[in-house]
């Protein structure tokens, strides 16, 4: 038994679909504890593909228990509709599958449009994906959030959303928006309420199925440097991204988390604004591009790709408590006669074992490199270290020798068969 965690490393886009998904054969209870729908999670099952957005990873399993926990900021809209798709592709999911915190926030078409308005008038964008989400967390943050369980009493939801609307309206009209009337939010509250369906005390629900001796799986969305305290701030989402948060995004005890695994690439990449040390402009940028079909799930956008940064990586084993790698992706460096790994950056002269916390200072650090021998031989579909070519496994040690946390999964291809697990995460 055991309560595993999983959260990306970098930016983001690590190919946590694939590992949630080949860990969820082994839990029984999958929980996505943070973000919003604008998670991109693809798994590749029996060759039909599923890319999913807000429900849990686990959802697409038979037998399988999915929670939505009340760190996620929930559009009823957007839920209502990937369960609609996943239906279609043959997935049953019903309250007994797939239980939402009852005190989860709700994104409206307020926050949508907020959201947008704001990244408009704006002269230097964050990337926001425009959903409505950082308006959301902020709401909630504000206490005039309206949450799952209000849609129960519709008698006080009116000054609920009175109150809500003091607030957005005089931001609308600020942005040169017209105001939103209080009937056109009711409208939509009133049609998000087949969700209910799916409300329940989840903190409840993980507690006994913890005490039960059930394997637990939390999934995390973003990636750890786009956490809103640790990242690269402003350039960030608008949630905690760190392990840490499955406790307090699903309701249990820290004591309750017994390991935390961070999907890390064999490469960077991110998607939108911020920056980016070992970003790559050339024609080696493009072939890891092409090669690793570095596109946003959700948004569609290009992901910008780079060397390895085993500092920033670093830095978030460190301050998100990462006990061990799943890296991913090995495959796209095939080929490649050198490779290189930021293991330091150069600041006015000073060299750094650390990504600065200044937005300033972040833009201009210089990556240290170092260079290390690729390898010809392809190691796509490889499931045992003897079909890894010696150059590539030396590679994989020098990760683990440099962020200092061990590979305890390693992943070949999007296929999830082709997988080395080192060291079972739930074997505790």
């Amino acid at each position: 038994m055991g309560s595993v965690v999983i959260v990306g490393s970098q930016w983001g886009d690590e190919g946590k679909g694939k590992i949630v998904d080949w860990l969820s054969e082994r839990a029984e209870v999958v929980v996505r504890f943070q973000g919003g729908h604008n998670a991109g999670h693809t798994l590749v099952i029996d060759g039909k593909i599923y890319k999913l957005s807000l429900l849990p990873s686990g959802v697409v399993r038979p037998r399988k228990l999915s929670i939505i926990g009340n760190g996620v900021v929930l559009d009823p809209q957007a839920l209502l509709s990937e369960i609609a798709s996943i239906q279609g592709q043959g997935v049953e999911i019903s309250p007994a599958t797939l239980q939402v915190a009852e005190t989860t926030p709700l994104i409206l078409s307020i926050h949508r449009e907020l959201d947008q308005l704001r990244e408009a008038a704006s002269n230097g964008k964050i990337g926001t994906t425009g959903r409505g989400i950082g308006p959301a967390y902020e709401d909630k943050v504000g206490r005039r959030a309206i949450r799952l369980v209000d849609l129960q009493d519709t008698a006080a939801l009116g000054p609920r959303v009175d109150q809500l609307l003091t607030h957005h309206n005089a931001l609308r009209i600020g942005l040169g928006a017209e105001p939103i009337a209080a009937s056109a939010v009711l409208e939509e509250l009133d049609a998000a309420k087949p969700v209910l369906a799916f409300a329940a005390p989840v903190w409840r629900t993980l507690n006994e199925a913890r005490r039960s001796g059930r394997n637990i799986l939390f999934e995390g969305a973003q990636g750890s440097m786009l956490d809103i305290d640790h990242g690269t701030y402003p350039f960030v989402t608008s949630s905690h991204t760190v392990g840490g948060q499955a406790a307090a995004g699903a309701g249990v005890g820290p004591g309750a988390l017994d390991r935390t695994i961070g999907i890390t690439k064999a490469y960077t990449t991110r998607v939108g604004n911020g920056p980016f040390p070992t970003e790559l402009h050339d024609a080696t940028g493009e072939l890891l591009a092409q090669r690793g079909k570095e596109v946003g799930t959700v948004t569609g956008r290009k992901r910008r790709c780079g060397w390895f940064d085993a500092v920033m990586v670093r830095q978030a084993v460190e301050f998100g408590g990462i006990d061990g790698l799943a890296l991913t992706k090995l495959d796209v460096l095939d080929g490649l006669d050198r490779l290189q790994i930021c293991i330091g950056y150069e600041l006015d002269g000073e060299r750094l074992d650390r990504l600065p916390a200044s937005t300033a200072d972040q833009a201009r650090v210089v990556p240290i490199y170092e260079t290390v021998e690729g390898w010809g031989r392809s190691t796509k579909g490889a499931r045992r270290w003897g079909d890894l070519p010696a150059e590539a496994v030396k590679y994989v040690r020098h990760v683990e020798e440099l962020v200092g946390a061990p590979v305890t999964m390693l992943s070949t291809s999007p296929e999830r068969i082709d997988t080395i697990l080192v060291d079972d995460p739930f074997r505790v």
